[in-house]
């Protein structure tokens, strides 16, 4: 099978996948911005690209409706990390990915969430792409489209500590100066929008 078939049958599996559909998009910007980071100096010439792209398109598998669990009490308790391993193992097999790198892309998904700790290149990209996309305008709108419609967050008071959060904890995570720099812009972003939240609302944000 072709280089080109098993990134297209990829790509078109998490297109139709991605429940609610407003959750694609953030597959092939994470692909694009590991790219970027990817020729860091520090990194530059040790990331398998097959890898990048399989586990930055399949990274949130398990995180889409019908692939989670319906149940509130069951999705509360949900860590969608071992089965998009599983799940992205067995259909980047039979789609005719090289079976010898489906380990490091399992590694790549287990390792790709702020808390962790990236062993191999192809993780850091991901991961150091993935805050990214929890920064800035991007970041911003992928939070505050959860209001109403995820459990966790019922009004916009509930989301604004996670933004907050964000400014204050990824930054230092990141691992590489090519990230630090792309953050820049988007960590001013995420500052401009809290102050003028705070000042426009006078308190009175629901």
């Amino acid at each position: 099978m072709e280089l080109a078939n098993w990134r297209e049958r990829v790509k078109a599996y998490i297109e139709d996948a991605a429940r609610p559909v407003d959750k694609y998009g953030h597959q092939p910007r994470l692909y694009a911005l590991a790219c970027e980071i990817a020729g860091d100096p520090e990194i530059a010439g040790q990331c398998d690209d097959d890898v990048v792209f399989a586990a930055a398109w399949m990274h949130d598998l398990g995180v889409f409706t019908g692939h989670r669990p319906a149940n509130p009490e069951e999705l509360a308790r949900w860590n969608h990390v071992p089965y998009t391993v599983a799940k992205s193992r067995d259909l980047l097999l039979e789609w005719g990915f090289p079976a010898e790198k489906l380990d490091k892309v399992g590694e790549v998904i287990e390792t790709h969430q702020p808390q962790d700790e990236p062993r191999i290149p192809e993780a850091v990209v991901v991961r150091d792409a993935d805050m990214l996309e929890q920064l800035g305008a991007i970041g911003l709108l992928r939070a505050f489209t959860k209001v109403g419609r995820d459990t966790r967050f019922s009004r916009f008071t509930d989301v604004v500590p996670v933004a907050e959060r964000a400014q204050r904890e990824l930054p230092g995570r990141l691992r590489l100066g090519r990230t630090r720099e792309l953050a820049r812009a988007r960590i001013s972003i995420v500052e401009i929008f809290l102050k003028g939240l705070g000042d426009e609302a006078g308190g009175s944000l629901y």
